[in-house]
């Protein structure tokens, strides 16, 4: 409780001058980047956050920056942790933890070859939403909606996107990983309608949070987002405070993303990333039942 009244505190502290809008800190001084009264529908221009990231290599085929976000409300002091993933040089699965009946998956219990390691999907109660698939084997049936989005794993370790419906299971007899998330961030560069309505929207759009997000390049990287308050310190990194679904959305278009989706953020977004000498760690503060896991693909000895 009393991590939660410091943050209520630096909430009263804010400035009350902090405009809808999105601006990043470069050099010590802030950049208006985004606004929701120019929105891009599609996004093509990769240049407002991606060309700012001081990107650094942590393993082969994972990099991962930071940047100072600013936004209005709760989000005027907001960091973004960004990776982006090679599946050419790594390989992607899934991980579940489970303890007396309840999720209790936590990075702390990502594999120790794991370079890379967050929590996956959205979750009701203790068993994540949606379809889910584990080492080739269905898991969970399928969830539907307008804005899910399904992200696969083959047999080769080729990752694929679908947004909308979800694949026919006779069709993914090769699947060998998969999960479900929502709602859409992008699909093909579209920020999705529902996500640039007003009223009648079944999304709250002012509501924010602390967010996940993961997305698809145009050179089939991965990208992964996550903010993380940052007025009080690391110590305070994960209140649930931050950016709405729709600021969401334009950081991913940001970064470059063609396709993206929320995943479970607030107090259960948690990331880390291992490279040389070093485990980058933020942490969440509640356990989730999936993780998405990414290790070096195994060199292949010459004979």
């Amino acid at each position: 409780m009393r991590l939660f009244a410091h943050a209520a505190l630096a909430l009263m502290l804010l400035p009350c001058s902090v405009r809808a809008q999105l601006a990043v800190r470069v050099a010590g001084e802030w950049h208006e980047w985004w606004t929701p009264e120019a929105a891009p529908a599609r996004w093509r221009d990769a240049t407002p956050l991606a060309r700012r990231v001081a990107w650094r290599r942590a393993a082969d085929g994972v990099e991962w920056g930071e940047l100072l976000l600013r936004g209005r409300a709760e989000a005027w002091r907001t960091r973004l942790v960004v990776a982006r993933l090679d599946p050419a040089r790594l390989r992607f699965s899934l991980d579940t933890a489970f303890s007396d009946g309840r999720a209790s998956w936590r990075i702390d219990v990502a594999p120790s070859d794991a370079v890379f390691a967050a929590n996956a999907g959205q979750f009701v109660h203790t068993m994540p939403w949606g379809w889910v698939v584990l080492d080739g084997r269905p898991y969970l049936l399928p969830g539907r909606g307008p804005l899910v989005t399904t992200v696969l794993v083959d047999s080769l370790g080729t990752v694929r996107w679908r947004h909308g419906a979800p694949p026919d299971v006779a069709s993914t007899r090769h699947v060998q990983w998969a999960f479900q998330s929502y709602p859409t961030l992008l699909a093909e560069g579209m920020v999705p309608p529902a996500l640039r309505a007003g009223a009648g929207t079944a999304i709250d759009l002012a509501h924010r949070d602390a967010r996940l997000a993961l997305g698809a390049l145009a050179d089939g990287r991965l990208v992964v987002a996550m903010t993380r308050f940052d007025a009080l310190g690391e110590r305070f990194g994960a209140v649930p405070f931050g950016l709405t679904v729709p600021e969401t959305a334009a950081v991913m278009g940001a970064l470059g993303a063609r396709d993206a989706v929320l995943l479970d953020g607030g107090i259960s977004a948690q990331m880390l990333v291992r490279e040389k000498g070093a485990t980058r760690r933020w942490p969440g503060l509640r356990p989730v039942p999936l993780g998405l896991i990414a290790r070096p693909i195994p060199a292949v000895v010459a004979r």
